[in-house]
């Protein structure tokens, strides 16, 4: 005879396994191990953060709906990511917001206002890409799509996602890396 663990010590494939029969608790416990990840990437995909919340809502509603389909190949987590970008592409797409453009967004705050001491914000870095570029890169790295995915998600060439991709990480490396001023201050002080 097995123990009987509560699902909050299981595996996500023993989870999920056990949701499929109907577990609730075993659901809500994925839920909890989840939930702020896929709000976090709803966020980067550019949701305001009642939509990343309500759309995080609908993913999991429709995970608990199709658990039986997970099959614990890949994590969880990237699954249910996977659901809520489809999501939120569809309803940024329903609500005619999806517009590409080249353009950075006005006035994004420069990476060496901060002190040595300020950890590197992703979220704020991201915030200073184009639409395009945070998409693709938010898709691709945050959602772990392929390009192909995200082409056809965004119904855009794939060559373009690539270029967003490349030219999104190349910013986010600029902006993100220690300037040098900072590191010879931390090395005068060490």
């Amino acid at each position: 005879m097995g123990v009987l663990r509560p699902p909050t010590t299981g595996h996500d494939v023993e989870l999920a396994a056990l949701a499929a029969t109907g577990d609730r608790a075993a659901y809500g416990e994925l839920v909890r191990r989840h939930g702020s990840s896929v709000r976090g990437l709803l966020r980067r995909l550019g949701a305001d953060p009642a939509t990343a919340d309500d759309v995080a809502q609908d993913a999991f509603l429709v995970g608990f709906e199709q658990i039986a389909d997970y099959r614990g190949e890949g994590a969880f987590g990237g699954w249910i990511k996977k659901t809520a970008a489809r999501l939120y592409l569809r309803k940024v797409k329903r609500d005619s917001r999806l517009i590409f453009s080249d353009e950075t967004p006005e006035d994004p705050s420069p990476a060496t206002s901060a002190s040595p001491g300020d950890r590197l914000d992703l979220d704020e870095a991201l915030k200073g890409l184009s639409r395009g570029e945070q998409l693709c890169v938010s898709l691709c790295y945050g959602a772990d799509w392929s390009h192909a995915e995200a082409a056809e998600a965004l119904n855009i060439p794939i060559g373009t996602v690539k270029s967003h991709v490349k030219r999104g990480l190349d910013k986010l490396r600029a902006r993100l890396a220690p300037s040098p001023d900072s590191s010879a201050r931390r090395e005068g002080h060490g």
